[in-house]
């Protein structure tokens, strides 16, 4: 067989469903909705508002998430179409081996798997920052060589962090019913303590401090301010906040109804977390000048602060911190996903793919979570922030085009979906196109990261994957 032969050879869809098959299907819309708006809206609709005003747009920072937003969305439509017709575990993973081929399919789910493992290693290092900045004033602290990754600042391993992700791989590891329990729990909380933010903000906003919404340009050290370069370089920044919806795609071989269950999940998260962002960074802007949150790690604690609001100051801190487990929680149970797929397949060792006594992938749940401590000890936060939107766009651009070989399937090989991507077909091509924008859009240190990602994966597609994938037996 020829290496193109071998490289676009195609998956059978009836396969996959006869695979996952075993996994249980107990989630409901309720729980996606959960799982997204819970890994999406994470810590960063506490901190990302204010830094991105004060370091690109200013006031405008309002127009850069409406613009994430919309590429996001445009995303977020093939996504539901895909996750309808092929209810599979590991998203992207599985929907490009079924349309494009086993190759393509592996360089899509490769890229995830960056967002996955670093964003659990990301979520968990801000976490315990977080976290010890709440005791610190009832005089708890850790010595830094158990508050800090192994090498920096003089640390050998963030306790905190190893312990946090390895209790929520605990939680999952019981069922994903009961983990969707936890979330549901949390996402209420921490939504309630975003819409006490605003609602408190709202009676401490200066009309004076929207002018000008959309200050003059000008370059600065940390690349454009101000002007619609400023709002580009925001959208950039911002994007990384709207990525959490492919987390509920890859958990779709567990969905009651994925034809209907997937979709609302995917687009009903999306449109809660954008209003959620907005409207925080509208009321984040008018409370204080947007030069005040330069340089702050907690711009929401400090504007209230400033308001005289100290008390809900604490109740929005603690609370952000509790919430993280949401990110955690939506972060390990995609990831584990979609390294149980790439094991069904034999595109890693056969072992990761095989679930436990009770159908649940958890040999790949322990895989994940290993790894996201190893990279959280090992690696500075900075470097971690670098991969995560890199990773994840290069997949939201193989699903935008995707849709275009998916369609002539439908009804055939694929059974027809309940949802289909409105004004097709231009929508998959401004999908792929704006993806492609925000990705051009990221610094350069991003892209160096996800070219040697992609090589790692070429490397192990080519000496290990390709040689024992499940489609050689066939």
């Amino acid at each position: 067989m020829s290496i193109w032969k071998t490289i676009t050879r195609k998956e059978d869809p009836a396969v996959y469903a006869s695979k996952d098959g075993h996994l249980v299907r107990s989630l409901k819309v309720r729980d996606f909705l959960a799982l997204g708006v819970g890994t999406i809206v994470s810590t960063s609709i506490f901190t990302l508002p204010g830094e991105v005003a004060a370091m690109h747009t200013g006031p405008a920072v309002a127009i850069s998430f409406l613009l994430a937003a919309v590429v996001a969305g445009l995303v977020a439509f093939a996504y539901a179409e895909m996750a309808a017709a092929l209810p599979f575990a590991g998203s992207a993973y599985s929907w490009i081996n079924v349309i494009f081929g086993e190759f393509f399919g592996w360089v899509a789910g490769w890229a995830l798997l960056a967002e996955y493992f670093i964003a659990l290693a990301f979520v968990g290092s801000g976490l315990s920052a977080n976290l010890r900045g709440l005791l610190a004033p009832l005089g708890i602290s850790l010595p830094k060589s158990l508050s800090n990754a192994f090498g920096t600042d003089g640390g050998i391993v963030d306790l905190i962090s190893v312990v946090v992700i390895a209790l929520v791989a605990v939680l999952i590891s019981q069922g994903a019913s009961r983990a969707a329990r936890v979330e549901n729990v949390l996402v209420v909380l921490k939504v309630f303590v975003v819409l006490l933010f605003i609602v408190v903000g709202l009676t401490a906003l200066h009309a004076a401090n929207y002018v000008p919404f959309v200050p003059k340009y000008r370059p600065t050290a940390n690349g454009p301010f101000g002007g619609w370069q400023g709002i580009y370089a925001g959208v950039s920044m911002i994007f990384l906040s709207y990525i959490g919806f492919d987390s509920i795609a890859a958990n779709s071989a567990e969905a009651v109804n994925p034809q209907k269950t997937m979709p609302r999940g995917i687009l009903g998260s999306l449109v809660i977390a954008v209003v959620l962002f907005v409207a925080v960074s509208l009321v984040l802007v008018g409370m204080l000048p947007y030069s005040k949150y330069a340089n702050s790690a907690e711009p929401v604690g400090l504007a209230l602060r400033a308001a005289g609001h100290g008390g809900v100051a604490a109740v929005v801190q603690t609370v952000a911190v509790v919430g993280m487990f949401t990110a955690l929680i939506g972060m390990s149970m995609a990831g584990s996903r979609l390294i149980y797929s790439f094991g069904r397949d034999g595109m890693l060792p056969k072992w990761l793919g095989t679930l436990d006594k009770h159908n649940r992938p958890n040999r790949a749940l322990w895989t994940l979570t290993i790894g996201g401590i190893l990279i959280g000890a090992f690696f500075p936060f900075a470097f971690l922030s670098q991969l995560i939107s890199a990773g994840t766009l290069i997949a939201f651009m193989f699903v935008s085009l995707g849709v275009y070989a998916l369609r002539p399937r439908e009804g055939k090989d694929i059974a027809k979906p309940a949802f289909k991507m409105p004004l097709y077909p231009v929508m998959p091509a401004l999908g792929f196109l704006a993806s492609l924008l925000v990705f051009l859009g990221l610094d350069s240190q991003a892209k160096i990261y996800a070219g040697v990602w992609f090589i790692l994966g070429l490397v192990i597609y080519f000496t290990y994957g390709v040689h024992h994938s499940a489609l050689n037996k066939q």
